[in-house]
């Protein structure tokens, strides 16, 4: 063997070592585990450069069973990562194979077409090549069900699907191509562009229930969808692409068809058109008439986190799909200076409620939440790190270090009657009193934010932190918990709860509760003692304030518990679905689908709203029927959920 064969042979084994140790490190490996697998990558290296060729064939004959066994053993860890071969080792990985849709009319879409004022700056980012990682089974072993539970969960189901088929009746029916129906009244509107966005939010939510002809249908108008114009003068970026970029690409992800993706195209290239800005950041409330022709924009000095921090999945996924990196590069671009400057603000690894996209500056501010406003930029991390297959480090990166601090910050158990073992996510403020800074807790819930407890969830089975799963697991129980308190099991928007010292036990305190009771009274110039508050105000004990008692037909709280159950097979939950399904249809049901309603507290049916955004077929009714299903109908393993519950293909 020449020197330059031995070298490299040297080279390509030493490479196999060190990334093996590296990835052991990453995932977590310890133990007899990680000493077995890198004794045994060892051992291979060793085998190629030590052993001459001639002996090869009698090493083998008794290496092989031994490396048989060791492979036996490396199979039953759940927690190995993908190691990569010597071959993949010594060659440039490709990148992915796009799939082949563009006619000549998508190469000469309209917004292809428009005037650049501030190209992206060359080369592009292109999209991750390295090998992907093996990340470890989201979903819990689900054993046999009896004949008596399989037929409880499959009439839940197809009640679910029944409501939902109604409610796409009616819209077909009443709103046809609107945004949305208005379920009391039976009539159209636009609310997010005249684009049919309930149509566009409804499509995998069909396919997903078999109602494959509706799906057919309602493709066939998708593709009639005029992305050229709109009656609105200013589109919200944000809601425009996880609606409508992110239904297309999950219907196309679904079904295959081709027109889906096509659609997709459309929408992305015009949203990039919003990132046509000095400095590529883009506009999130964008007046997409100015931009049509071809007048040079600029980018304002305030956005909300979750607006301009919640584009990257899609955006990835369509350069994924049409081997077009600049979808990839513009997000990318976004997520690097949240990268940059996350353990530069008022509490370190979280980032403030807004942010300064004309002068990058996205670490000043005190205002801290996990809910309304902030919530997606969170939720975005650990599943861009899903999607890519781990091909990027940064993302995952950045939910760790985000972790910790919300759980610390953000995360309270509140003082109930009965003493439940739970957590709520509330907000944190960043205070400075004589040149000392403290972090000042305000023991909000929000419906929004028990998307958390899923969140928690997912993380922790992605990257080997069993303890958050137990943490989401308190968030779920305390959305749950929520629902079940209130008279027509049902959570308001917003509420108050008492917070205990710290996250341990702490027994219920009549006198404290009525003290934050008065403390959360509006009317503060009333003389009322909490008792009369109390009764005014319909509370519930160990809820201080109500301040928004809508319910307007949100996903959040299903969508928990849904990933909660897929992450740990525990049946419990799909009883606490079927509480949560029952409550809502019964206080929001109409003679045509299901409306929001005003008030949750109220004596007698609810007040109706006359509203059903898109996320009520899109969403809500997707992850009740998907907790109903068998668990591997869109397997949490082989997809991963954007913020509007659309299903994208993990990139394997």
């Amino acid at each position: 063997m020449g020197p330059n064969r031995q070298n490299t042979k040297e080279m390509i084994c030493g490479e196999l070592i060190k990334r093996a140790c590296q990835e052991t490190d990453e995932e977590g490996i310890e133990g007899p585990s990680r000493i077995s697998l890198l004794s045994s990558i060892i051992f291979a290296a060793f085998f190629k450069m030590i052993v001459p060729r001639r002996r090869q064939p009698c090493f083998i004959f008794w290496a092989v069973p031994v490396l048989l066994l060791l492979c036996i053993f490396w199979q039953g860890d759940s927690k190995l990562p993908t190691l990569p071969s010597i071959s993949s080792l010594s060659q440039t990985p490709l990148p992915p194979k796009p799939v082949q849709w563009q006619t000549e009319d998508d190469r000469n879409y309209f917004w292809r077409t428009r005037k650049v004022n501030y190209p992206a700056p060359t080369p592009l980012r292109q999209l991750p090549t390295c090998p992907p990682i093996r990340f470890p089974q989201v979903q819990a072993h689900f054993p046999p069900e009896t004949g008596t539970q399989r037929r409880v969960r499959e009439e839940r189901q197809q009640a679910v699907k029944g409501a939902f088929a109604k409610a796409w009746e009616s819209y077909r029916d009443n709103a046809w191509m609107y945004d949305e129906l208005t379920p009391v009244s039976g009539k159209g509107r636009n609310t997010f562009g005249g684009w049919a966005a309930t149509l566009v939010d409804s499509l995998d939510t069909l396919w997903i229930m078999d109602m494959k002809s509706d799906f057919d249908e309602a493709v066939a108008a998708a593709a009639t969808i005029d992305f050229t114009h709109t009656d609105l003068d200013e589109i919200n970026v944000f809601e425009t692409t996880i609606r409508y970029l992110g239904g297309f690409l999950s219907a196309f992800d679904l079904s295959g068809d081709v027109r889906l993706l096509q659609k997709a195209a459309e929408v992305g290239e015009m949203l990039y058109k919003a990132f046509d800005t000095p400095n590529r950041m883009p506009i999130t409330r964008w007046k997409v008439g100015d931009a049509a022709r071809g007048d040079a924009q600029d980018v304002g000095n305030g956005a909300l986190v979750a607006e301009i921090g919640s584009l990257s999945m899609e955006f990835t996924r369509l350069s994924i799909l049409t081997g077009d990196p600049k979808f990839w590069d513009a997000t990318q671009r976004i997520m690097e200076v949240f990268e940059r400057q996350q353990n530069k603000t008022n509490i370190p690894g979280l980032w403030p409620l807004v942010v300064n996209p004309k002068d990058e500056v996205f670490n000043q501010g005190d205002d801290f939440t996990l809910g309304a406003m902030a919530d997606s930029l969170y939720e975005y991390l650990p599943k861009m790190s899903a999607l890519v297959g781990g091909r990027s480090g940064m993302y995952k990166s950045m939910y760790e270090a985000a972790v910790k601090p919300a759980i610390e910050h953000n995360l309270f158990r509140p003082m109930t009657p009965g003493n439940e073992d739970i957590l709520i996510a509330g907000q944190a403020h960043s205070r400075e009193s004589n040149g000392v800074r403290t972090i000042e807790q305000e023991p909000q819930g929000q419906h929004l934010v028990c998307f958390m407890g899923g969140l928690l969830a997912l993380g922790g089975k992605l990257f080997h932190h069993p303890d958050e799963v137990s943490v989401a697991r308190k968030l779920v129980d305390g959305c749950v918990y929520a629902y079940k308190s209130f008279p027509h099991g049902i959570m308001p928007e917003t509420f108050y709860m008492v917070p205990c010292p710290s996250k341990q036990e702490c027994a219920w305190d009549e006198a404290l509760y009525k003290k934050h009771v008065l403390e959360r009274a509006e009317k503060k110039d009333e003389v009322l003692t909490a008792d009369a508050i109390i009764k005014k105000d319909r509370l519930v004990p160990g809820f201080s304030a109500v301040p928004d008692r809508r319910y307007i037909l949100r996903p959040e709280a299903i969508e928990s518990v849904f990933i909660m159950y897929r992450a740990t097979a525990d049946t419990t939950l799909l009883d606490s679905a079927w509480d949560m399904f029952s409550s809502i249809d019964n206080a929001t049901s109409t003679k045509l689908a299901n409306t929001a309603v005003w008030d949750v507290t109220a004596e007698g049916r609810p007040p109706q709203s006359d509203s059903m955004e898109s996320f009520w077929m899109g969403e809500t009714l997707k992850y009740f029927y998907l907790i109903f299903s068998e668990p591997g109908l869109v397997s949490l393993d082989e997809f991963v959920f954007n913020t509007e519950a659309h299903p994208f293909r993990r990139w394997k």
